[in-house]
């Protein structure tokens, strides 16, 4: 029998791509799985469009947050209400690959892995997909992390057999954080498949903006989250800036 994975998925006034998030999850080749929305106090149609698909699939549930908390605080309240053995995370605003789940699982199972990620494809805020593809190693570990985070959220799968108590810290660049700390934790390495089984749906607008407050929410998880000194936090976060420039530097000599 397969072992269920529960997908955790924030909303907050999320009525133009809701549909478009779940679609996706029941167009998954992998049957057994649990999609647990979270609505953070949205005041558009967003319960509305989900109710509907409980109608028709008890597979998806929904718990509602009166106030709006973040997203932190909703991944969180998704987490606690998980029942599979694997976890993944689903935005609202995302989508998957169709085989996404039942490939990981595979390679979980063959490569007896607890920490699984894959490659992600950027989307246009119209859902069209850009042709331009993050690619990922085949494995990383807490110290090749450190240089960058190479792991998509949409794209995760941990086995909460090997991995468990998961809760992401209340900080920006939360799931960055939640990795380093479940590698440097439990002395794990991440598997990587390099294949597209994600679309990150990314406004036009961001790259530029989300370069620099990436690089300042880093370098609080160096400071603060992982308790490094100056020294230590001046030396990652130079190694981290240097790494998200080629990566930029690389998206726009590539960009479709």
């Amino acid at each position: 029998m397969t072992e269920l994975v529960s997908i955790v998925t924030p909303m907050f006034n999320s009525e133009k791509y809701i549909k478009d998030a779940i679609n996706s999850v029941i167009s998954q080749e992998y049957k057994n799985w649990e999609m647990i929305i979270i609505d953070d106090g949205s005041k558009d149609k967003s319960q509305e469009i989900v109710r509907k698909f409980i109608l028709k699939d008890n597979r998806i549930k929904l718990f509602i947050q009166e106030q709006n908390s973040g997203v932190v605080a909703a991944r969180n309240k998704g987490i606690s209400q998980a029942q599979g053995r694997y976890l993944a995370f689903l935005d609202s605003d995302d989508m998957w690959h169709p085989k996404k789940l039942s490939m990981q699982v595979e390679l979980m199972n063959r490569e007896d892995v607890a920490f699984c990620f894959s490659s992600y494809e950027i989307m246009r805020d119209n859902g069209q997909l850009s042709g331009k593809i993050i690619k990922v190693p085949k494995t990383v570990n807490y110290h090749q992390l450190l240089r960058g985070n190479i792991i998509g959220c949409l794209t995760v799968l941990i086995d909460q057999q090997k991995i468990s108590s998961i809760k992401m810290p209340n900080i920006r660049h939360e799931d960055y954080a939640t990795w380093l700390s479940i590698l440097n934790t439990y002395n794990l390495t991440a598997y990587g498949l390099n294949k597209p089984l994600a679309y990150y749906r990314r406004a036009e607008n961001s790259l530029s903006s989300n370069k620099l407050k990436t690089i300042r929410w880093s370098w609080n998880i160096f400071k603060k989250h992982l308790n490094m000194g100056n020294l230590e936090s001046s030396y990652r976060i130079a190694i981290f800036a240097i790494t998200v420039a080629k990566k930029y530097l690389y998206a726009s000599m590539t960009k479709a």
